[in-house]
């Protein structure tokens, strides 16, 4: 009867533990979204470059690049 309640518990936390894994796993973060300082600076100003059209697009970069 013993050996009955221990599996019992064991399959209990079993399930919480799950439970809280299936939760992590739904509010975890990308590592690779998240910007350091110098890397927000960066992409601020890229985004104002495109606004005010001082971008320019890949393709033509890339052929001002192989001249």
């Amino acid at each position: 009867m013993a050996e009955a309640m221990v599996a019992k518990d064991i399959v209990a936390e079993l399930k919480a533990i799950r439970e809280d894994l299936d939760f992590i796993k739904a509010h975890m973060v990308d590592v690779d979204t998240i910007l350091n300082p110098k890397e927000e600076a960066r992409l601020e100003e890229s985004l104002k470059e495109y606004k005010t059209g001082k971008a320019v697009p890949l393709d033509e970069f890339e052929k001002a690049k192989r001249r």
